[in-house]
């Protein structure tokens, strides 16, 4: 139990670790001013025994009792609120290292499988720590303080019936431990549980259109169906195991009381104990009862906490890519790859691939599916890091800038567009975010997106849907070329940047294509014949490796994948729906 509160307070940062330490001091205070009642008691049973109740025994009880009341309300008032600030700012904090410790982290680490994690971690397990952590751990910590308080002022009354309630405390701890071991293998498959289901949900909404083009909708409704039954199940099953558990510990608590009532009554019959102590005994067993109930009831989730806990961490532990370089600007836009080789679990997907692509020159790199251009576009843009060789930018190791002064040199067009729920404006100043309405309004006409913009309810300041969903793929992929345009870095990657678009704005788009590459180092990835034959050289990459090289006039010369493709697209190109 210990072990798991100091690694919260661990896990909460020096700020907020303060906060918790004084709330816990202040719980301390609350739980002398909360026992204040047992002399408070005994000051009025000291004069029912006696030679009679007087004013001043009345005045006497109630100003401790009042003394103890207020004093306990006004620690718990601002113990509370260092709790709370502690638990929402220390969430707060957590869901921001996250964020920018995965800016930092290589592109492959983003799969099905880790998205379903981070999301589950960043809304339920951080919902967990923030909404029940601290409440959890405070309740537990000042339960069991009090406790001890109530053991230390009663050696002054009576040493035997503390003892009586030190053994009680130890009891309850063993079977606290025994809650604690069971808590600790159900966490573990509830935020398992969570995590399958979040994945599942979160590959449902995503994949809606293909779920109802083909006539899927019953195969994922039950995959989706059965992770909310096993969920639900394993909810219970957390339930149904630690409530017999709890209660066993409850019994320890009560029982705890009955034994500082017997033994009170016993020594009281025997006369060893005054009816005043005994009394007061008796009473502090029903207080003690209260405490040991609160530190009970809560601990049982203080594994959830736990688990909460490492689930964050490993995140957070997860190696970021090198980080050692520093900012920096090159002294030109020259980039370079030397014999670079990378594997993704343990299939190489790049082998010895070497290139160089002097400044202000364009790159088409094609090939068949699968065999190694996003890879390779990625190691160039260093989404990822190479296994063996070197990237260079401007005849540096690309490892030697920092992420950021890098990135700075960069713009990318990607083939699948993500627009964030924001307005237009806002997603096209994303680079920018400075920028004034007049160059993002440049930037959209020079992408050609300016006049659908316009017929949108609210123009620039129309909020589009997560991920772009109210626009077409066509729109999407100008408003994204407006966004490099924004940037204007002096590298650009494209990713099929026409693929999306409609025929009729085709021409418009590639001009606008041609003003954001112009005097710029250019890296594309084409499958279209236009975008590839006026480039400085071609790429062909296939099994990862390049297979040929050179400018359009020479492949056509060559046997080879490069001319098979010319071929295939103009035979495409050629073809046309003839009437019967």
């Amino acid at each position: 139990m210990v072990k798991i509160i100091r690694k919260f307070f661990d896990f909460c940062g020096e700020e907020n670790r303060r906060k918790f330490y004084t709330s816990i001091l202040l719980g301390l205070i609350q739980a002398i001013f909360e026992a204040l009642k047992i002399p408070a008691i005994a000051v009025m049973v000291r004069a029912v025994l006696g030679t009679g109740v007087t004013l001043r025994d009345v005045l006497m009880s109630l100003g401790i009792m009042l003394v103890s009341i207020a004093g306990a309300g006004l620690a718990k008032s601002k113990a509370t609120m260092l709790q709370t600030e502690g638990g929402y700012d220390t969430c707060a904090r957590k869901r921001i290292e996250i964020a920018e410790h995965m800016r930092y982290l290589p592109m492959g680490y983003f799969n099905a499988n880790s998205l379903g994690q981070i999301m589950s971690v960043t809304t339920n397990v951080m919902g967990n720590l923030e909404n029940v952590a601290t409440r959890v751990v405070m309740l537990v910590c000042e339960g069991l303080l009090t406790t001890a308080v109530i053991i230390v002022m009663l050696m002054f009354f009576d040493w035997r019936i503390a003892l009586v309630l030190l053994a009680g405390l130890c009891l309850f701890l063993l079977a606290n431990n025994a809650l604690q071991s069971a808590a600790g293998t159900m966490a573990g498959k509830k935020i398992e549980a969570d995590e399958k289901l979040v994945e599942k949900v979160m590959e449902y909404l995503q994949g809606m259109a293909e779920v109802k083009a083909y006539h899927l909708s019953g195969q994922k409704s039950r995959e989706l169906n059965e992770a909310i039954s096993v969920n639900a199940q394993t909810n219970t099953d957390m339930e149904m195991t630690l409530i017999p558990r709890m209660t066993a510990q409850s019994y320890v608590a009560k029982l705890t009381g009955v034994a500082m009532v017997f033994f009170s009554c016993l020594f009281f019959v025997q006369g060893t104990m005054d009816t005043l102590t005994a009394v007061v005994m008796v009473i502090s067993a029903f207080i003690v009862y209260a405490s040991l109930e609160t530190a009970g009831n809560y601990s049982a989730l203080l594994r959830i906490v736990d688990m909460s806990v490492d689930r964050a961490r490993e995140i957070l532990d997860v190696p970021p890519m090198d980080l050692s370089g520093k900012a920096q600007d090159p002294e030109n836009h020259d980039m370079q790859a030397e014999h670079i080789d990378f594997s993704y679990d343990r299939r190489k997907i790049i082998d010895d691939v070497s290139l160089m692509i002097p400044e202000k020159t364009s790159i088409a790199i094609v090939g068949p599916s699968g065999g190694g251009k996003t890879t390779l576009v990625n190691l160039l843009a260093r989404f990822w890091d190479v296994d063996s060789g070197m990237v260079k930018l401007s005849d540096r190791d690309v490892k030697e800038y920092d992420i950021d002064s890098l990135m700075k040199n960069f713009s990318f067009v990607f083939q699948n567009v993500y627009l964030f729920h924001d307005t237009i404006a806002n997603n096209i100043r994303f680079g920018e975010p400075d920028a004034d309405m007049e160059r993002v309004i440049a930037a959209a006409k020079k992408a050609c997106c300016h006049d659908f913009i316009m017929k949108l309810p609210d123009g620039y300041d129309t909020v589009i849907g997560e991920g772009g969903a109210s626009l077409s793929g066509g729109e999407r992929q100008r408003i994204s070329i407006a966004r490099a345009m924004m940037k204007d870095a002096p590298v650009i990657f494209l990713d099929e940047a026409t693929a999306n678009v409609d025929p009729e704005n085709e021409n418009d788009l590639m001009q606008a294509i041609e003003a954001l590459t112009r005097e710029k180092t250019v890296v594309m990835i084409a499958h279209r014949l236009k975008t590839v034959e006026h480039a400085d050289q071609i790429l062909v990459v296939d099994h990862g490796k390049i297979v040929q090289r050179g400018r359009h006039e020479d492949l056509m010369k060559q046997e080879g994948i490069y001319r098979n493709f010319v071929s295939e697209r103009r035979e495409a190109a050629g073809w046309k729906v003839r009437n019967a």
